[in-house]
């Protein structure tokens, strides 16, 4: 089988065809680049020439730097590119146009575009990409986890409290080196001194942990500072930078301190879990233990501790505390190779570094596609801005309650095969690179997903079903990028038509069904869910009516038959549950599967619902009474009763809003200010509510979970038994018969 070279592409994977780069840094005049070959790395400076681009070169009038100001072609604000001598200069010159202009760099009708990253300059300049020619197994992979000791009274350890400190540090790769720095064998600051000789000699690529952000680098920075240790991580002995920093993903803010180490990347695997779960919403938290038992990357003699029980350990069972640590950076490890492979991928294709490509949004990187090639051919770039609110897709709800069996078709990449198929291309392109791009992006998807399907070895089989799943995810976000309003190559006057053209599209493929018999029983945008009709009786049957259906469609637009399901339970738009020939049931939407309501509500209700799509209905009073009687006697685990809540912003942020009127009280961030602990906007707390009767106010009866004592129950269970009456009441027109205890 031949290899397919879709590195060759020069549009999506840079013009520039050097291999091995793992990383690149400013150093000076030159952006260093680190370049891994057999015999490792070895480093190469490439000049470098920052710049920014103007809507008028006048704009630079009077600025003293060393800088040379050419114009570019074409239509575009962004008429003309000044190029400077070093990147001080390239400040200064940035600081120069704030001031001239009144307008801050991130203004969006600021007169200069200017990029504060100089290595993502760089790479945009010189179609640079990193990773071409390697292989994800090529990376060195540095794992890293710490235990630390809490003092008697307090509930979280602490740096920057004396009796707190580093007790255990594990380091793992993936090619056989792996290290305990343990706290009985060695001082703390001899750990730390260890710990940047052992980085230094095993040289990664990448440092990787789990939360290592916000606790393991941030703990490990503190407590070097006490005691004056530099932590020379950087491959030329340098410490790390550091500053804060906010990562968005979806409706999620998450406050952390960024780490910048030089000629090395730092991936943390809960940004990772975040990333993965705004789509598949299915991970009860996003700890490193319960992601790696979701996963299966749990080994089975795996070692669980329970964290405030880490102190005592260590005094009487050194060797146990080892275990444990080396477990978490061994999952670490593997839950990285599992869900960073996707990004090792897409950093071959834009210009930004690894760890950058991560916690960069998927429109912002297809801008950088667009920004790499108008710099390429030298052709003036649009201006940021425009935009305004329009119509969606079409979504619509026929049945309720359990039907079946039911069809599932949708059309494959609805909105990207519109865009092509009509030929509608983004006005503010005026490269025309936006269709190439995306065909470009299409048909190589295809070639890797049957070359997925083909391929005998594991290792090929698995590069490929990841390499057409980055194609997917970014073909996709075309159409989510036509809608924004904060880049230069959006046009949502198209967007616009896009979604019109979808919802045409959809309406024409119900009637279609509608003609044969099918009854519909809900669409979801670009998909339709059915009933089949009659005389539609067998797999084969159903699979040649969506190919009709299909081949009735306009040239470009093909329908597939996404699945087939024994039942199908209708709660409302969007809320829906199905049930397959293997028994096995999917739930769909919030309003079924919500992690913002508590455990045992979660459970009842997945119960519940398995039992109307198995025609059980009968069951669900019983279980609801057993319910009722776990709560009186306090049987459920206190974690099935608590609501684990994300804090969107800081605690001070909270407080100054809740003062001046602008939120109401919340629970979680009641505990937050109460605790001795600093949370930031991304931290999760688990509460429970106490007090007597249902009508308790929760921010003033809220308790932390790791205060429960099960000697001493203290939860809410009138208020508990309330709840579930409520949620049972949703659910009582789908149940059989007349139904009166839930009243």
């Amino acid at each position: 089988m031949n290899e397919l070279r879709f590195e060759e592409n020069q549009l999506l994977f840079g013009y520039d065809g050097t291999e091995g780069i793992v990383a690149a840094e400013l150093a000076g005049r030159f952006i260093r680049l680190f370049i891994r070959n057999r015999e490792g790395v070895r480093f190469k400076d490439d000049p470098f020439h920052p710049f920014i681009l103007l809507e008028e070169k006048e704009l630079l009038a009077g600025f003293a730097g060393d800088f040379s100001i050419s114009p570019l072609a074409g239509q575009g604000g962004y008429r003309f590119m000044a190029v400077f001598k070093e990147w001080r200069d390239c400040l200064a010159a940035r600081d120069f146009l704030s001031k001239k202009s009144g307008k801050t760099p991130s203004a969006p009708d600021a007169p200069y575009l200017y990029i504060s990253d100089p290595v993502h300059q760089h790479l945009l300049s010189t179609g640079k990409t990193l990773f071409k020619g390697l292989d994800f197994t090529d990376l060195k992979r540095l794992a890293i986890d710490i235990e630390t000791y809490c003092a008697e009274g307090f509930e979280f350890s602490n740096p920057e409290r004396g009796e707190d400190r580093i007790i255990s540090i594990a380091l793992m790769d993936e090619r056989g080196y792996s290290e305990v720095l343990f706290g009985r064998e060695m001082s703390e600051a001899d750990m730390l001194i260890r710990l940047s000789e052992a980085i230094r000699e095993q040289d990664p690529d990448v440092i990787e942990g789990h939360n290592v952000f916000r606790f393991d680098l941030e703990y490990i920075r503190v407590r070097a500072a006490r005691y004056g240790i530099k932590l020379g991580f950087g491959r030329d002995g340098s410490e790390p930078r550091v500053h804060p920093s906010r990562f968005t993903i979806a409706e999620r803010i998450i406050d952390y301190p960024r780490w910048d180490i030089f000629g090395r990347h730092v991936l943390d695997t809960y940004f990772l879990l975040q990333i993965y779960d705004v789509s598949a919403r299915e991970l009860e938290n996003y700890g490193l233990k319960g992601a790696a038992l979701h996963f299966g990357l749990a080994a089975p003699d795996r070692v669980y501790l329970d964290g405030g029980r880490i102190g005592k350990i260590y005094e009487e069972d050194p060797a146990l505390l080892k275990r444990y640590n080396l477990d978490d950076v061994r999952e670490t490890l593997a839950l990285s190779r599992l869900l960073s492979y996707p990004y090792f991928l897409q950093t071959r294709m834009f210009p930004y570094s690894y760890q950058n490509c991560v916690i960069r949004g998927n429109a912002t990187k297809i801008n950088a596609l667009f920004l790499r090639e108008y710099l390429r051919r030298r052709a003036a770039i649009p201006k940021a801005g425009g935009g305004g609110s329009f119509e969606g897709g079409y979504n619509d709800i026929f049945e309720y309650g359990v039907v079946g069996s039911v069809v599932h078709c949708d059309v494959a990449s609805l909105y990207p095969s519109l865009l092509l198929t009509y030929n509608m291309q983004s006005a503010r392109d005026t490269l025309g690179l936006f269709l190439p791009l995306l065909k470009e992006l299409r048909d190589f998807r295809l070639q890797a997903k049957k070359r997925a399907r083909e391929e005998s070895d594991p290792h090929r089989r698995d590069y490929y079903q990841a390499l057409q799943q980055a194609f997917k995810v970014l073909i996709n976000s075309f159409y989510g990028y036509l809608g924004t309003t904060i880049h230069n190559f959006s046009d949502p006057l198209l967007a616009a038509q896009v979604t019109s053209r979808g919802r045409e599209t959809i309406k024409a493929m119900l009637a279609w069904l509608q003609e044969r018999q099918a009854k519909p029983v809900e669409i979801d945008t670009d998909g339709i869910y059915f009933i089949p009709p009659p005389h539609v009786a067998t797999p084969d049957q159903e699979e040649e009516l969506v190919k009709e259906l299909s081949m009735s469609r306009p040239a470009g637009i093909e329908v597939e038959l996404d699945g087939r399901y024994r039942a199908m339970f209708s709660y409302k738009m969007k809320n829906y549950a199905l049930l397959g020939y293997d028994g096995r049931v999917t739930i769909k939407g919030s309003g079924l599967k919500s992690r913002g309501i508590e455990k045992y509500l979660r459970e009842f209700m997945g119960e519940m619902i398995r039992f109307l799509l198995l025609g059980e209905g009968d069951k669900i009073e019983a279980m609801y009474c057993l319910y009722l009687q776990k709560l009186r006697t306090h049987e459920f685990d206190i974690t099935w009763l608590a609501k684990t809540e994300t804090l969107r912003e800081s605690p001070a942020g909270y407080r100054q809003k809740l003062k001046g009127g602008k939120r109401n009280p919340s629970a979680a961030f009641e505990i937050a200010l109460a605790s001795p602990r600093e949370f930031r906007a991304g931290d999760q707390i688990s509460y429970y509510i106490t007090g007597r009767g249902k009508g308790v106010t929760a921010y003033e009866n809220c308790r932390p979970v790791s205060l429960y004592d099960p000697a001493h129950p203290d939860e809410n269970v009138e208020y508990y038994m309330d709840k579930l009456r409520q949620l049972m009441n949703k659910f009582v027109r789908f149940l059989p018969g007349e139904k009166t205890l839930f009243d």
